[in-house]
């Protein structure tokens, strides 16, 4: 059974003399049970779209998947940076009891958990991160970074007060995102108010507005002088997804010497959608070494 939970902002005392940033109270989803593992999606995502690997998962751990800030049915901000969403995350795990979790990231979910795990590893028995590295991605060197500012641009111009259907808006959006299965995924955004309007779930403006920073986030300064070990770390690649590039995996190496690198054949960036099973397998066997 899965309960779902939502809740609005307010100021949590156990943390706001330590942060001062206004408490973001993220809705989340929770199933299973055993061993607690945090899911966190990427940029565009939320916790509706692991239902399908989670539903794999649920006998072995306790899983919460929280909506990050500005996505699903969690609040909105006009600020957002991976700063914020690592403390968003660690408030996250102070008002669940979360002692000690495995966390895992896809994406900018994944940037997130490399955060959280350098600001606080005492919480982690485990990190798997998939699909991306810890390494600033230019939009000169990804050309599917660049690909995102056209989908923020398409998305910003479709007039939704005069969209009828879902039809309708996924025709529109063909005309600069040719991709079918890419624009599946973006319109999981697209809902109806209360007033039967079409609206998007994404805060688009505060999203395009700091995409710089959710496209780098890794400040040579700090990170070239990290490394991190103590517990178990994997990496999750898409083989045919450009997000781990050779410089990327020398990355990893750098400041997660132990860490494992896996490779699921025939998979792009979204490789938990396109072969959940082996995805959930190796998470398993990663974690209990079955």
């Amino acid at each position: 059974m899965i309960l779902y939970y939502g809740k609005n902002n307010s100021w949590n005392s156990e943390i706001l003399y330590l942060k001062l940033f206004i408490s973001m109270e993220l809705f989340f989803r929770k199933t299973g049970k055993g061993t607690p593992l945090v899911i966190l999606h990427g940029l565009y995502g939320s916790s509706d779209n692991w239902m399908s690997v989670v539903k794999l998962l649920e006998n072995r751990f306790e899983i919460f998947i929280p909506d990050l800030r500005n996505h699903g049915r969690s609040p909105h901000s006009d600020d957002f940076s991976h700063s914020l969403l690592t403390e968003d995350l660690h408030e996250f795990f102070l008002q669940n009891k979360i002692s000690k979790a495995i966390l895992l990231g896809h994406s900018m979910g994944g940037k997130v958990a490399m955060h959280f795990v350098r600001q606080y590893p005492e919480l982690l028995s485990a990190l798997i991160v998939v699909d991306i590295a810890p390494k600033n991605y230019s939009l000169s060197e990804n050309p599917e970074y660049i690909a995102h500012i056209t989908v923020l641009e398409t998305l910003q111009k479709l007039h939704l007060s005069e969209i009828k259907s879902r039809e309708e808006a996924d025709k529109l959006l063909s005309i600069d995102i040719p991709k079918e299965k890419l624009r599946s995924f973006l319109l999981k955004n697209l809902k109806r108010n209360n007033e039967g309007k079409f609206e998007w779930a994404l805060n688009l403006n505060s999203i395009q507005k700091n995409f710089y920073e959710i496209a780098t986030g890794f400040d040579p300064k700090i990170w070239d002088n990290t490394e991190i070990s103590g517990f178990p770390v994997l990496f999750i690649k898409g083989a045919l997804s450009n997000y781990i590039s050779t410089t990327g995996i020398s990355a990893i190496h750098k400041i997660f010497p132990g860490a494992e690198i896996f490779e699921i054949e025939e998979t792009g960036h979204w490789l938990h959608a396109e072969k959940p099973e082996e995805f959930a397998k190796k998470v398993v066997s990663f974690i209990f070494d079955d």
